[in-house]
């Protein structure tokens, strides 16, 4: 078996599929907009998060020495995304009578944790924009030199019209015309310090009541929302770098402002490759509390919600995240999540098979099941190849798994399978469904065990014919979501599907 591992990757920023070629391979620089920390991460964060995460794991398996950067964004941003108004933080921060950093320190330790029930791999540095305050005054102050940006009252703002009359591409990654911008374009708190209406802020003086502030050669204020990301990107992957990652509510203004200013600075277009995730939505419907339809993932993994039926587990929404192509929207339903518990017990128990599954004397070779086997696992590949498209990847694993069970129930002979199939099996299966996926085993193997040997119990009482013993065990296996399988073979257990 001759697996190809040639990406190809679309690109928003030429909206079209291109060979994956780093700038300076096999390194490669990969920056994810990290979360707002002002509230608990949302299902549509995890949702990114988690498709970025295979993306970094299956470059890492490829080979390629990945720095990956995912920011925390603790001041800066404003509510509705404006250029005045108050900081999201610093609102929170009045609400519980708090300081502004037990805010972000709370919604911190919050994100992390689920990003680790999650099974998402930490980044190589997570870099926060308060940290990285100097260096932000040091890139306005650098664009204020090169007549791009200019100060009034104490605030600087970013001079849209004149960076494109230079460069002649505003607008070039969401597909806007500056034409339409200006007459889309609402009167705003603080416009009239604008020389037009797109310019964007990247300093703002701080009010007397703004309780997050810094000194600066402007006066006492706080960084804009957007010039942070250039700042850290280009700090930990340098002037131009390979991706940039984050949702697609982010093309515009954040990532388009973040093009501008950095090709401003340094006169180089900072990213080769932009990737953005799609929406996820509630029952065909964008989540939102005032339509009673948004879910955090501790009630989903509680189950603790009006709109489900029972509790799910992490892996169990990892599973259904990435049955979804990353650039999809993807729809979320007490119904959707039943079947991805199913799809995703399915496949754990065919891993938990696998490990059991030995070869002995061998036969006859079936050559058409041997290529099948081998087809099945080069497609989920492929998928991979393609765009990141786990769901095709999931899709092939499943056609893998009907050939595992169908070797463990005896429908089918191992041994009719080649040694070097089997072993592609047996690893290939394996690396798909944990170090790319990055599914797992939730139970510890201590239950594992004592689930085993509480099987030997099972089998001695009917062998002794002590049904009701059989029954008791039965039921206590299916209260915790797991079944006994009686097999001509022997006895065996599996979570249910």
């Amino acid at each position: 078996m001759s697996i190809k591992y040639e990406i190809q990757v679309y690109n928003t920023l030429t909206d079209k599929k291109e060979k994956f070629e780093p700038l300076n391979s096999p390194f490669v620089g990969m920056y994810v907009c990290g979360p707002t920390v002002y509230s608990d991460v949302h299902l549509g964060n995890c949702r990114t998060f988690t498709s970025f995460d295979v993306i970094y794991r299956y470059l890492l398996f490829l080979g390629y020495k990945v720095r990956y950067i995912r920011n925390i964004t603790d001041v800066g941003h404003l509510v509705d995304d404006a250029d005045a108004g108050e900081d999201k933080i610093a609102k929170k921060a009045k609400l519980e009578n708090l300081e502004p950093m037990e805010v972000v320190q709370r919604y911190t330790n919050g994100f992390h944790d689920v990003m680790k029930q999650l099974n998402n791999l930490t980044p190589s540095i997570e870099p926060t924009a308060t940290g990285h305050i100097i260096e932000q005054i040091a890139m306005v102050k650098s664009l204020i030199t090169k007549g791009l940006a200019y100060e009034t009252n104490g605030s600087v703002y970013f001079d849209v019209l004149k960076y494109n009359e230079i460069k002649g591409d505003y607008g070039k990654l969401s597909g806007r015309v500056l034409e339409d911008l200006y007459a889309n374009t609402r009167d705003l708190d603080g416009q009239n310090e604008k020389r037009n209406s797109l310019d964007f802020a990247l300093w703002k003086k701080a009010m007397p009541e703004h309780i997050m502030r810094w000194t600066s050669p402007w006066g006492d204020g706080f960084p804009g929302w957007h010039i942070e990301c250039s700042v850290m990107s280009s700090k930990y992957l340098g002037e131009q770098f390979d991706i940039h990652c984050g949702g697609m509510d982010l093309k515009f203004p954040h990532h388009e402002c973040e093009i501008a200013q950095s090709t401003a600075t340094f006169d180089k277009s900072p990213v080769k490759y932009w990737f953005h995730t799609n929406m996820l939505t509630i029952n065909g419907a964008r989540m939102g509390k005032s339509k009673g339809n948004s879910i955090l993932p501790a009630e989903l993994f509680s189950g603790n919600h009006t709109l489900l039926t029972r509790p799910y587990s992490p892996m169990v929404l990892r599973f259904m995240m990435l049955q979804t192509h990353y650039r999809s929207t993807m729809d979320l339903s007490n119904e959707a999540l039943l079947a991805s518990a199913k799809g995703y017990n399915k496949l754990l128990n065919t891993s938990i098979i696998l490990q059991k599954l030995t070869q002995s004397e061998l036969g006859i070779l079936n050559e058409k099941l041997d290529l099948e086997i081998n087809s099945f696992i080069e497609k989920a590949f492929e998928g991979l190849n393609d765009d990141f498209n786990t769901g095709i990847t999931i899709s092939h694993l499943f056609n893998v798994s009907k050939s595992i069970n169908a070797f463990y129930n005896r429908q089918a002979d191992v041994n009719t399978i080649s040694k070097q199939t089997f072993d592609n099996l047996k690893t290939n299966y394996e690396l798909l469904f944990t170090t790319i996926l990055g599914l797992k085993n939730e139970s510890d193997l201590a239950f594992s065990g004592l689930a085993t040997d509480i099987l030997q119990i099972y089998k001695m009482a009917k062998d002794e014919k002590q049904y009701d013993k059989v029954d008791v065990i039965r039921t206590m296996f299916k209260s915790r979501g797991l079944v006994i399988k009686d097999m001509k073979t022997g006895v065996d257990w599996g979570f249910e599907e």
